[in-house]
């Protein structure tokens, strides 16, 4: 299994309606796409920002490549994040992972 996990932060005034956005539109490709087997948005604010992270679990990196293409170490950028993301992070992390909850 995959995990892939991409940070982005926010402005606080921004938090609320960019949780909104991807517990919705933001995660459909995630969603969509064959090969996906979770997806978890966590949230933590900060005086001054919000940080986001999307936590996706993957099949194989053949599924990731199919969500993120050939360049599968790219962010993947919408364009509701325009003027709501005060960085655009060019790289997100790719991890094997194991899972161990009912050994």
């Amino acid at each position: 299994m995959i995990t892939r996990i991409w940070h982005g932060r926010t402005s606080l005034q921004h938090a609320d309606s960019y949780l909104d956005f991807l517990l919705n539109d933001g995660t459909r490709e995630y969603r969509e796409t064959p090969g996906n087997l979770s997806i978890k948005v966590w949230r933590r604010k900060e005086q001054d920002c919000c940080h986001f992270y999307t936590i996706t679990e993957w099949e194989s990196m053949d599924a990731v490549k199919r969500f993120a293409g050939e360049d599968y170490e790219k962010a993947v950028y919408y364009p509701e994040d325009e003027g709501v993301l005060l960085e655009f992070e060019q790289k997100v992390y790719h991890y094997d992972s194991y899972d161990v909850t009912k050994k």
